[in-house]
C-alpha cells in the first residue's frame, strides 16, 4: 500500500511538472483577498504587507480564483500590484508552484 501511495504521488509530481503556466493577475493576502476595506489599511499594497504579519499569505488574484503562492518572499515587493506568475497550479489545494513573478506590462494583450 505504501508503495502504491508513492506510486501517485511520483505520478502527480510528473503531470504537474509538465503543466508549468504562466497566471496574470494581482497580488493579493490570503486574509483580505480582493476587498481591503475591512482591515481599514490603505493603500491596499499596505494592507496586504500588513496583513503578511498576521499570518495571511501571498495569492494571485487572476480575476475569477485567488491562488496561494510557494514564494512567500518575492511577492513583497509587488504587494496590490499586477503582475505575470509562471509556474505550476495544483488545482486540488489551490497553491501556484512559483518559478518566476515579473510585472505585467500594460498594453499587451493576453490569450
Amino acid at each position: 500500500m505504501k508503495k502504491l501511495a508513492t506510486l501517485c504521488v511520483a505520478a502527480a509530481l510528473m503531470l504537474a511538472a509538465a503543466g508549468t503556466q504562466t497566471f496574470t493577475g494581482v497580488i493579493v493576502c490570503t486574509m483580505c483577498k480582493i476587498d481591503h476595506k475591512a482591515m481599514g489599511v490603505s493603500p491596499d499594497e499596505k494592507c496586504v504587507r500588513e496583513c503578511m504579519k498576521h499570518g495571511a499569505k501571498y495569492a494571485l488574484h487572476d480575476g475569477k480564483n485567488i491562488y496561494t503562492l510557494s514564494d512567500q518572499k518575492t511577492p513583497e515587493k509587488f504587494a496590490a500590484q499586477k503582475v505575470k506568475v509562471t509556474g505550476v497550479l495544483y488545482e486540488k489545494t489551490q497553491i501556484i508552484k512559483v518559478e518566476k513573478i515579473e510585472p505585467a506590462g500594460e498594453g499587451g494583450h493576453s490569450h
